[in-house]
């Protein structure tokens, strides 16, 4: 039988602070186990309704979601593609192996026009990651003309040969991946040096204008951003920084293990529950850290912050092929979705996108395919449909009182609480999570500012943190309908433990 605690969130309905852009609820699809094959895309000729090979189940599941941006084609597997390998007829495609995920053959069917083709059908803008790590400065510079330019040209010729006259817009390119480790294990100033000189010959080809992204940090490297920093500008010198490349990146993963035994999707104790939230809600020093780094180099806050891969890392589910990185998606990951999003929107002055890796069948994935047809879509995939309404919407303050005392494990604390707003169209959108395992959570949400009219509320739980949704019971994990109550400060809901809330209210 759970206990109850209670807390107040104030929340200045007024005040606006920086815009939550829709960005930061974007994706990633790379060349790995079956988020590409068997996910996105079956093949023309599949059983399965499908487009021009693309699987429109998932289209129609991730419209739901109304997601902005789509990264690909890695991750590692972009330091070793080569985008002219995919273009043309698929029966001329060279084959290659994909020597990171899996060492599977890649018969490159899935390629630039196919990635462009899911793009338009899911309403995404791309984000294509070019080849830094084994590529040419001269092949990334032709696959941004030959996506993005009219006209007349040697690359605009062979993309009308392979049959798409217009130009597409591409607005994110991102200048390799992952460059200290599979992307070259470079050291950070060398790789700053290659980031200048790849985003100069990455050109604004008409009216699309590139957002380039140099590849950044792991994790805290902060030395890593501060190099890249570095490249383009100068410590207190007053001046804006060069425009060369527009955003710098890191990445930042939930591994409540070590990297050799990470643990359980499904099957974990509470003493493992919370040591993935103290993990997932470090995230904020890690940002908190890199912005201060970067507020040195650019106070103006011109260039911004990209977390274009995080999300939950466990052991692969029990006989899956380890390099597919297939596993299991918990409540407990709908929890670090939550949180997360919560810090993004503190954040988002300086933190312009976010990709969760990944969309579809590998790591912290929005959905779960099979060969038969079957699709689950994960406690995550509900997280961020309730928070789509934060989406290019004007944060405001929240702030967390009379909360209950942080949980303590092994010397470090997690809070109990999370919570974020934003107001957008006359209406006022509120995301809470009660992080206890074990407690409710009495809360009231303190409105100040503005007068509230017909609220709702959704509420996201299960039975046991470790609850997941199958093909079999697809809604064992699923929002619900959570009652609003009137409160002299505001309104009033009750949380169940380990459950994420969501409250709607015209202004």
């Amino acid at each position: 039988m759970s206990t109850t605690s209670s807390t107040r969130v104030v929340i200045d309905l007024d005040v606006p602070g920086p815009t939550i852009s829709r960005h930061l609820y974007g994706h990633f699809a790379e060349h790995l186990g079956r988020c590409i094959y068997g996910g996105f895309y079956v093949g023309e000729d599949s059983d399965l309704p499908q487009e021009s090979g693309i699987r429109l189940d998932v289209v129609e599941a991730l419209r739901a979601l109304q997601i902005p941006n789509l990264r690909w084609p890695g991750g590692c597997f972009a330091d070793e593609y080569h985008w002219q390998d995919g273009i043309g007829p698929k029966a001329d495609r060279p084959s290659m192996i994909n020597t990171h995920w899996g060492n599977v053959e890649e018969n490159n069917h899935f390629g630039t026009h196919e990635f462009m083709a899911l793009c338009e059908l899911l309403g995404a803008d791309p984000y294509v990651n070019g080849n830094v790590g084994s590529g040419t400065v001269q092949e990334m510079s032709e696959w941004v003309e030959y996506l993005t330019r009219d006209g007349d040209s040697p690359m605009v010729r062979r993309r009308k040969a392979n049959g798409r006259d217009e130009p597409w817009k591409v607005p994110f390119w991102g200048i390799g991946n992952e460059a200290w480790g599979c992307g070259g294990n470079m050291r950070a100033e060398a790789y700053a040096d290659l980031a200048r000189r790849y985003a100069t010959f990455c050109r604004d080809h008409g009216d699309n204008k590139l957002y380039r992204i140099a590849a950044g940090a792991a994790d805290d490297d902060l030395a890593w951003t501060e190099a890249l920093m570095k490249a383009i500008s100068c410590l207190g010198c007053g001046r804006d920084p060069k425009n060369i490349f527009q955003a710098v990146s890191f990445h930042y993963y939930t591994v409540a293990g070590t990297w050799e035994n990470k643990g359980s999707a499904t099957d974990f104790d509470l003493a493992d529950y919370y040591r993935t939230i103290i993990k997932a809600q470090d995230i904020e020093r890690v940002i908190r850290g890199h912005s201060a780094v970067m507020d040195a180099y650019d106070p103006e806050r011109k260039v911004g912050l990209v977390l274009d891969e995080w999300g939950t890392w466990w052991d692969v589910e029990p006989g899956t092929n380890p390099g597919f990185l297939f596993q299991q998606n918990a409540m407990r990951d709908a929890l670090v979705a939550s949180l997360h999003f919560d810090v993004f929107h503190r954040h988002a002055e300086r933190l312009m996108m976010a990709n969760i890796a990944q969309t579809v069948n590998v790591l912290q994935a929005m959905l779960l395919t099979d060969d038969d047809g079957g699709l689950v879509r994960t406690p995550t995939y509900h997280v961020f449909e309730m928070n789509k309404g934060h989406h290019d919407a004007v944060s405001v303050p929240v702030h967390v009182v009379e909360q209950p005392a942080p949980y303590e494990l092994d010397g470090e604390t997690m809070e109990l609480v999370s919570a974020s707003a934003s107001v957008k169209d006359g209406r006022a959108l509120i995301s809470v999570s009660n992080l206890d395992p074990v407690a409710s959570l009495d809360v009231v949400l303190d409105l100040r500012g503005a007068e509230i009219r017909e609220p709702s509320g959704r509420l996201l739980t299960a039975s046991k943190p470790q609850a997941y949704n199958t093909v079999g019971e697809p809604g064992a994990v699923a929002p619900v309908r959570l009652g609003v109550e009137p409160e002299p400060r505001g309104l009033r809901v009750t949380l169940p433990p380990h459950s994420f809330a969501t409250v709607s209210s015209a202004l």
